[in-house]
């Protein structure tokens, strides 16, 4: 079974998209896609209890080092939305992939992914690997 195949390691929230994140033309502008994925990651995390704050209480931040989206339809003002995330990597970076469909019609908007890595917040070094606490949270070993 691959991580893209165990349902612990996957999630989805809906989000109804509000006013104040939409353009005159009452589309959604490029930038707030990110708070949208951001939603869908901490809920992810915290699934196994490696939130942002237990992530840091291990002694580690994990920052976002490379993103991307594709455009793929408008997202519009109050329409309801399903964020879909789940892990694709984690041996040496975390690597979450996400996918936004209407939430009525089913219809893929939007793809993407981030990659975060592991800093040590003692030394503020980098890691190279993942950190073991990472592994042992996903009840997995490599």
């Amino acid at each position: 079974m691959t991580l893209q195949d165990d349902p612990r390691f996957r999630t989805c929230v809906t989000i109804t998209v509000p006013f104040h994140d939409v353009d005159a033309m009452g589309v959604v502008w490029h930038g707030n896609y990110f708070r949208y994925l951001e939603v869908a990651r901490e809920q992810l995390l915290k699934q196994f209890d490696y939130g942002y704050r237990q992530m840091q209480a291990s002694g580690y931040v994990w920052p976002i080092v490379d993103t991307r989206l594709k455009y793929i339809s408008s997202v519009r003002f109050e329409q309801k939305i399903e964020v879909h995330a789940q892990i694709e990597e984690v041996e040496n970076r975390l690597r979450i992939g996400y996918l936004i469909l209407d939430a009525e019609t089913g219809k893929r908007t939007t793809t993407g992914y981030t990659l975060q890595v592991a800093v040590d917040l003692h030394t503020q070094e980098m890691c190279f690997a993942s950190p073991p606490i990472l592994l042992d949270k996903m009840g997995l070993s490599l």
